[in-house]
C-alpha cells in the first residue's frame, strides 16, 4: 500500500531557513513515494534504521525514523488502512532534541 504523510507542512515550517535540515527531510519525503507497505515490518525494509515502537493503550503505534544520516529524528504514529498507510507526524527535531523525549508514545509536537 502507498504511504501518506500527514502534517508535511509542519515539517517544512519547523525546518525554517535551515536548508540542510529541509533537504534531509525532503529526501526522506521523496523516498516515501516508492514505499509499498503491507505490514509494519515493511517499514524496516524501506528504512533499515527505523524503530517500531508498540504503544499500549494508544490509538497508534509509533515509528522513529533517522533522517539525514541520523542527524535528525522523525517520530510518526502509523496506521495501516485498507488502501494506504498513514504516517502522522508527532515529532521532528535533531538527534539531541530527540534524546530529551521521556516517552515516545506520548510525544505530540503538533
Amino acid at each position: 500500500m502507498k504511504v501518506k504523510l500527514f502534517k508535511w507542512n509542519n515539517i517544512i515550517e519547523y525546518c525554517g531557513n535551515d536548508s540542510i535540515m529541509l533537504t534531509a527531510f525532503e529526501n526522506f519525503h521523496n523516498q516515501l513515494q516508492y514505499c509499498d507497505w503491507e505490514i509494519p515490518s515493511d517499514i524496516i525494509q524501506s528504512f533499515r534504521t527505523a524503530d517500531i515502537i508498540s504503544c499500549q493503550n494508544k490509538p497508534f503505534n509509533r515509528v522513529i525514523f533517522n533522517v539525514g544520516g541520523n542527524k535528525y529524528r522523525l517520530i510518526c504514529g502509523y496506521k495501516f488502512g485498507k488502501n494506504n498507510v498513514v504516517l502522522y507526524v508527532r515529532f521532528i527535531g535533531t538527534h539531541t532534541e530527540y534524546d530529551n523525549i521521556l516517552d515516545v508514545c506520548e510525544v505530540n509536537m503538533f
